[in-house]
């Protein structure tokens, strides 16, 4: 499975092999590694080098290293969790920009409601449809109760993601709703009739999924990313 490592290149070759390994399928999750004293036999590599790229790979999230009599290098395997971490870090300490972002979403979101529409079953439209319902309570509460129906609409978009049951768009909708917050805080502004239209932009585009109109779910969900994004942009300039 391992061949002695490209001496001009010895350090990105170990990783890139252990990962290819991964990666393919040789080494499943849960498989341990062979030794270190076997992996720098069959790399022909030193042990500082191999402690290198097994660092790297631990952090790339492909392996686990344990300490102890029972300790080693197991294989974690290839997850979502590992786009979903790296976005993690952009979005919660706004490594992009508000126009980054927005192009993003327009894309992602657009493609995710379309599917919702094809792929809703009776189930998610009740869960999209309750959701709507505690939105609207929070909103009818009063300024003390606008977080939580911030909170709730971030729901609704991942809830939307689910409807799709497809893992990567519900990996990174999951990410983005849970760290968004931080542009919100920053940027939306926190007024009655802007959160209202946020609302209804959202009833709109449950309407559709519900009616299986993947083209105008699209739609809803590009244009409701498109002039909240404005409305953010227009706010950090002042």
């Amino acid at each position: 499975m391992f061949r002695k490592a490209k001496q001009n290149r010895i350090f990105q070759d170990v990783v890139e092999q252990i990962q290819e390994a991964i990666v393919s399928g040789k080494l499943k999750a849960g498989d341990q590694l062979p030794p270190e004293r076997e992996l720098k036999e069959l790399f022909t590599i030193s042990r500082g080098t191999l402690r290198e790229a097994l660092r790297v790979l631990e952090q790339k999230g492909l392996i686990e290293i344990r300490t102890g009599v029972a300790g080693g290098s197991i294989v974690k395997g290839v997850s979502t969790q590992q786009v979903s971490e790296s976005l993690d870090l952009l979005i919660r300490y706004k490594k992009v920009s508000l126009q980054n972002l927005a192009e993003f979403r327009i894309g992602l979101e657009g493609d995710v409601a379309a599917h919702a529409a094809e792929r809703a079953t009776a189930d998610d439209i009740a869960r999209l449809r309750g959701l709507i319902a505690k939105a609207a309570a929070y909103l009818d509460k009063g300024r003390e109760h606008w977080d939580s129906f911030i909170r709730t609409d971030e729901e609704i978009h991942l809830a939307i993601a689910e409807t799709t049951h497809n893992p990567l768009f519900i990996s990174v909708l999951a990410t983005i709703s849970h760290n968004i917050h931080t542009y919100y805080e920053s940027y939306l502004p926190m007024e009655e009739p802007l959160l209202r239209e946020n609302h209804q932009d959202i009833v709109n585009l449950v309407t559709a999924i519900e009616s299986r109109r993947p083209d105008e779910a699209r739609t809803i969900a590009q244009d409701h990313v498109r002039r909240f994004s404005a409305h953010m942009e227009q706010q950090g300039v002042r």
